[in-house]
């Protein structure tokens, strides 16, 4: 589910990136599960990019920034990390994030390109990632609860 300040955001995302032709970008994490029919109450925006476009993003973001774009990490993940402030939604953008596999390596960032699947929401469309990476992407971050529950969800067992 999508707040009206979710939807004010998107449209706000959606509008400046379309102004940066070859930008690479996908929603991921509860907002990208709700826009693909989950019943999942969306937090903020998680948007995924390449190294590149991330910083790109962050620029055309720039009036709502409350952490620019940066190399950040914890223990688990990496990326090129911001944080913005869109009306009453935060936005994440994540640049090529890499996650920590249980033999200590850094498992290289995905090429968003054919994991992106496209959305058709309130007179946008909206890029997404698809929801059988997602389910692989947690299994491999170790939250196995959130990796069923998409699963269950794309092999249609859970109703719409």
């Amino acid at each position: 589910m999508l707040t009206p300040a979710h939807i004010a955001a998107l449209q706000t995302i959606s509008r400046l990136a379309a102004k940066e032709p070859g930008l690479v970008w996908a929603l991921t994490g509860s907002t990208s599960f709700a826009l693909q029919g989950m019943d999942v109450q969306a937090h903020d925006i998680d948007i995924q990019t390449d190294e590149a476009s991330a910083y790109k993003l962050g620029a055309l973001l720039k009036e709502y920034i409350t952490e620019p774009v940066r190399f950040w990490g914890t223990e688990k993940m990496r990326s090129h990390f911001g944080r913005f402030q869109i009306g009453g939604a935060e936005v994440e953008i994540m640049g090529d994030i890499e996650k920590r596999l249980l033999d200590g390596r850094w498992q290289e960032a995905p090429g968003l390109g054919a994991l992106t699947r496209y959305v058709d929401f309130e007179g946008m469309r909206l890029p997404v990632l698809s929801l059988r990476y997602e389910a692989e992407a947690y299994r491999t971050m170790g939250r196995t609860a959130r990796a069923e529950e998409i699963e269950q969800y794309v092999k249609g067992e859970v109703a719409l």
